[in-house]
């Protein structure tokens, strides 16, 4: 296992001479940001990140992410130019010592919550969703939290409705075709590919998801078969459903060679029903059992990358929602001791 932090470049007030001071953390999960999507990554701007970690005693194997044009979510006519641009980026951090690479495939939104901030009873904040607040949301004047708004209204309604035309099979059949484009150029360059599952793992806004169940997991996998074309293991968006049990999915994959990532962290369901909130990452804190997932992927094999995903907001610290030091910081050290044990407790090493 190799735990990494995710450091969004040399405009993260979380710099990488904090970061390097985390224990056991040895790398950093970055991207080249600013490049609109679809769009190929220059590679002085690859291999900047990549001597920026390495002066610190950081690593740099782990993209997150390439973006997907939506062009090629749609199946739009010029979705193979863009597709195209996608393997290119892949060729180009491959050959700077990338890994693995992440991705998403959910249509506009990579991510949704209603509250950046909801107040915890301890003083803290975090993420949280409520779908009935997003229901409430006027759709034509769609403003989200957190998220970029990267379209004008119109351009975003006229997206919005292009995608509640499509049927979730259309949807799927054209990551299967993005995927038979990309994944020979994972094989051909060593590079694991590991899809992002939804974020939260059921349709939003009228929208088609793809990768929120197991069951669409193990399509994607039967699709096209490459040990290459993974999953990024987010503990958080699978848990964000209260029906799946992430610790059996954990073990399923990892003794199938098919996690090269994965994204630890827990989220508690206080309503029940399409409703979480984000907490600190030990089990107590949350409805995850973290230490039993943890034991699930070491007793599977597992031996790829690790990070620890959104934390709270703790002790009056100013940080992007989600990215701040301090609590991500506790997570990494929770993750690393959970590990360990689990290595020494199966006969591995830590």
């Amino acid at each position: 296992m190799k735990l990494l932090f995710r450091w969004y470049g040399e405009k993260d007030p979380v710099t990488l001479k904090k970061i390097r001071q985390i224990p056991c953390v040895t790398g950093v999960v970055t991207a080249v940001y600013g490049v609109p999507a679809g769009e190929i990554w220059p590679e002085k701007s690859i291999l900047a990140l990549k001597r920026a970690a390495e002066a610190e005693g950081l690593t740099f194997e782990v993209v997150e992410s390439i973006p997907v044009h939506e062009d090629i979510k749609l199946g739009a006519q010029g979705r193979d130019k863009y597709i195209s641009a996608f393997c290119e980026n892949v060729r180009r951090v491959a050959r700077a010592g990338v890994r693995c690479v992440t991705y998403n495939f959910m249509p506009v939104f990579d991510w949704l919550r209603t509250d950046l901030n909801h107040m915890n009873a301890d003083g803290s904040s975090s993420l949280s969703f409520s779908q009935s607040d997003l229901d409430a949301l006027d759709p034509s004047a769609l403003r989200l939290p957190g998220w970029d708004e990267s379209y004008a209204p119109d351009e975003l309604k006229a997206l919005l409705d292009a995608y509640r035309e499509m049927s979730r099979e259309k949807l799927f059949g054209n990551l299967v075709y993005f995927l038979e484009k990309v994944i020979p150029v994972c094989d051909e360059t060593n590079v694991a590919l590991g899809v992002h599952p939804d974020d939260p793992p059921w349709k939003v806004l009228g929208i088609p998801r793809v990768v929120s169940t197991e069951e669409d997991i193990d399509r994607i996998f039967d699709a096209v078969p490459s040990k290459n074309n993974g999953l990024t293991l987010c503990t958080g968006s699978l848990g964000s459903s209260p029906e799946g049990d992430i610790a059996r999915m954990a073990a399923k994959y990892a003794s199938q060679g098919r996690v090269p990532f994965a994204h630890l962290r827990n989220v508690s369901h206080p309503d029940g029903g399409k409703t979480f909130r984000e907490t600190a990452h030990p089990s107590p804190c949350g409805s995850l059992d973290m230490a039993k997932i943890v034991l699930s992927l070491v007793k599977n094999g597992f031996d790829g990358y690790v990070r620890p995903d959104h934390g709270r907001k703790i002790w009056d610290e100013e940080a992007r929602p989600g990215y701040g030091l301090y609590d991500r910081a506790l997570g990494a050290a929770y993750i690393n001791g959970l590990f360990e044990m689990a290595k020494k407790t199966t006969g591995g090493r830590p």
